[in-house]
């Protein structure tokens, strides 16, 4: 049985309409079932209803051209194709025909059947090849949708000319957000990006380049980025490439590198206190029995002052046991809004003493935390006292709180004059501080008792501008 070919006319003349339907007639290798259209509103409401396989539209249609609904055809993603026939040659009508997207262009007063038929099976060839990549289009487009790195395309100008939405997600923005935009805008670091380019510029290629990102609110972000310049038809670069994000598996290795400092500072630690103590026992000891049988005054203050000394060195290294162990704690699920207002109320004064601006932006859901209250307020106020004491008097202190891939986040930013990048690796060191009347041990007291808790702790700082502490709490049905 043939094939049924539903063929659309338009054409403001019928009797045209019915010589071009008589030469379909006369074609033998498929049966034709053609409908007229009249006018451009007829034409394009039959186009909409997606029936046809095949359209010929003549150029002139009265207002309107035949040139005109094949933009609108497009406009619309109507994928019919369709031919444009004229009562004369005109090479200028045919130029423009196949720019705006016409599959041919045919002279009415050359037309015979043989042509008809070669047209129609060039055009039906042709949509049937547009329409296979129309769907691979579909189909890569949405898998690059569902993938969770960030595929996208610049253009000669360095601009966003394409970008997955999963991946555009990844960094807080909408994919049309970012559409138009420099490439450069999410790069914390300009000079980052300056080597990205120039690497492309002379290898084009290069493959994971470790790059600082910026969400759309200001958060950074660990990522690698894969990446290669292309030539267009045109001669124009383009950049074309993948962003995988790597924060979190940044932070595991900076938290089993803090484990790691812990675990070793603990083992001397237990050491040193043992090699320490025996002696000091020994001290201790002597100086009892001297006291006894010392008689003179002078001697006995001596004593004294061995004894008191003792005593300190003891306490210190007890301190210093105290801050390498493991905090036992016990927890009880509470708003996360409740431990920063109550922490908060502890640090009041200090804010009113250095006129600090307190902002806080808590999450509308206000996400529960399992939290041992009194011995996390310990630790967050060590951070909130190290951003105050950070800032001069009317410094910003910034308290934030949101939900990451389902764990409860609490941000401490301050606008201070930030760390040294020597110094962020040993910041929970015990004993490290850059403060001229600091100890070091608040820092990793606060790391004890955020591990404790299940928690991670990873900091962010640039000199000059500020300084951002981040605790990420698991979620309470994991605790």
């Amino acid at each position: 049985m043939k094939e049924t070919i539903r063929v659309l006319i338009v054409d403001d003349d019928e009797d045209d309409y019915l010589l071009t339907s008589e030469l379909l007639g006369d074609l033998r290798e498929q049966h034709f079932e053609a409908t007229w259209a009249g006018n451009f509103r007829q034409a394009f409401e039959q186009l909409s209803t997606g029936r046809f396989q095949i359209a010929f539209a003549d150029f002139y249609l009265g207002a309107k051209t035949g040139l005109d609904l094949i933009e609108a055809a497009q406009a619309a993603d109507l994928h019919t194709p369709i031919v444009l026939m004229t009562g004369r040659g005109d090479r200028r009508i045919d130029t423009e025909a196949t720019r705006r997207g016409a599959v041919d262009y045919l002279v009415k007063s050359d037309l015979d059947a043989e042509k008809l038929e070669r047209c129609i099976r060039y055009a039906l060839e042709r949509a049937a090849t547009q329409r296979s990549l129309r769907e691979s289009e579909r189909h890569y487009r949405h898998l690059f949708n569902q993938l969770r790195e960030l595929i996208f395309m610049v253009d000669e100008r360095n601009c966003f000319s394409y970008i997955n939405s999963n991946g555009a997600a990844l960094l807080g923005w909408v994919a049309s957000e970012l559409m138009g935009q420099p490439l450069k805008a999410i790069f914390a670091d300009a000079d980052q990006y300056e080597r990205l380019q120039a690497v492309l510029k002379k290898a084009h290629e290069i493959n994971d380049f470790e790059a600082v990102l910026t969400t759309a609110s200001g958060e950074r972000r660990f990522c690698t980025i894969y990446a290669t310049m292309q030539q267009s038809q045109h001669d124009q670069q383009h950049i074309q490439g993948i962003i995988h994000d790597i924060t979190s598996r940044k932070r595991a290795e900076r938290e089993a590198l803090f484990t790691e400092k812990q675990a070793a500072t603990a083992r001397l630690v237990r050491t040193l206190a043992h090699e320490v103590r025996n002696p000091l026992t020994n001290i201790n000891l002597s100086a009892d029995q001297l006291t006894d049988e010392l008689t003179d005054e002078d001697q006995k203050l001596y004593l004294d002052i061995i004894k008191r000394n003792s005593q300190r060195i003891n306490g210190l290294i007890s301190e210093l046991l105290n801050s390498s162990r493991q905090k036992a704690v016990n927890l009880q699920a509470m708003p996360v809004s409740r431990v920063l207002d109550q922490t908060l109320e502890l640090a009041t004064d200090r804010i009113r003493l250095k006129d600090i601006q307190l902002i806080r932006t808590y999450d509308t859901t206000d996400c529960l935390i399992d939290v041992d209250a009194e011995k996390i307020k310990i630790a967050l106020l060590n951070l909130v006292v190290n951003a105050i004491e950070a800032m001069t008097e009317g410094g910003q202190l910034h308290i934030s709180t949101y939900e990451e891939q389902g764990r409860c986040m609490v941000a401490i930013t301050d606008n201070g004059v930030g760390i040294p990048p020597q110094h962020i690796g040993r910041l929970f060191e015990p004993y490290f501080t850059a403060k001229n009347n600091g100890i070091g041990l608040g820092l990793s007291a606060t790391l004890n008792i955020v591990q404790a808790h299940r928690a991670t702790i990873d900091v962010e700082s640039e000199i000059g501008h500020g300084t951002t502490f981040r605790i990420s709490f698991p979620p309470v049905s994991a605790s």
